[in-house]
């Protein structure tokens, strides 16, 4: 997995939001003091973030060491003892709450992720992000949904045409709007949103890419599956969580996309502990 290339910019936008003209309790601690600190997962999580967390300590003093026992993607146990750290007593301090802002978050999109994956393992069914990410924090859990085992839908509005519903009104019809996409934006993606039968119908005859089912019944998503036979890659949305995820899936659909493992998560529960 590819790490997103944006890491150093949202990092130090983090620290400047928390440290500002400079953190004014960490100043209490002699500069020369030297402490040793570990991080500890409270919970069962997959982890997500490592470099994240390292960045923070870079851009505040790089000599700060950090050594982990796990690397992003590896499920961890709870009281799993995930890195240890040394040096400055106030450079760890005041990168503590940013460094684990960000571990804790992105294990929590990876965490997330991994549960409704691991629902789906016995079928061929992929589980997709949506653009329902934390202000800011785009490309970072793009990435902590990969680390989840998940896979990525676009990135925003640049990389694939998706046509919704009052898409289709402004545009006349889903024929035109296609038609209108495969003119101004040749070689991108053309993903449709369908709301019934006879919708997929005409994005199918339209030769859509992808066809999205929006909020189908079971019998409505496998009567898709059947009219599309392989041929066009559908993709279930709305209505997802655990509880219904496994009967959708095994109606065949290629795809369910659920905005919740990145806009619905809650943090991991990890804590930080300097060492006597």
């Amino acid at each position: 997995m590819q790490l997103p290339n944006d890491i150093q910019t949202t990092v130090a936008r983090a620290l400047a939001e928390d440290i500002g003209t400079g953190d004014v309790t960490a100043g209490l601690i002699p500069a020369d003091k030297q402490a040793s600190a570990t991080v500890i997962s409270r919970e069962d999580a997959t982890l997500c973030g490592v470099a994240w967390f390292n960045e923070v300590f870079r851009q505040l003093d790089p000599a700060v060491q950090i050594d982990w026992q796990y690397q992003d993607g590896d499920r961890v146990e709870a009281n799993a003892l995930l890195c240890s750290l040394r040096g400055s007593a106030r450079s760890i301090l005041s990168g503590e709450r940013a460094a684990l802002n960000f571990l804790q978050t992105l294990s929590a999109t990876a965490t997330a992720t991994r549960r409704y994956v691991d629902l789906v393992a016995h079928t061929q069914c992929r589980i997709l992000d949506t653009r329902k990410t934390l202000p800011g924090l785009r490309t970072a859990q793009k990435y902590a949904v990969l680390c989840g085992g998940g896979s990525n839908h676009r990135i925003g509005l640049y990389d694939r045409v998706l046509i919704k519903e009052n898409h289709i009104m402004a545009a006349g019809s889903i024929t035109a709007a296609i038609q209108q996409a495969r003119q101004l934006h040749p070689g991108i993606l053309v993903e449709v949103e369908t709301e019934n039968l006879q919708e997929l119908a005409e994005a199918s005859a339209a030769q859509a890419d992808i066809i999205m089912l929006d909020e189908y019944s079971l019998d409505a998503m496998r009567e898709a599956v059947r009219v599309t036979a392989g041929k066009i890659p559908l993709e279930a949305s709305g209505g997802v969580s655990p509880e219904t995820l496994v009967a959708i899936a095994e109606t065949g659909v290629d795809f369910v996309s659920i905005g919740g493992i990145t806009k619905h998560v809650r943090a991991v529960d990890l804590s930080m502990r300097f060492k006597a």
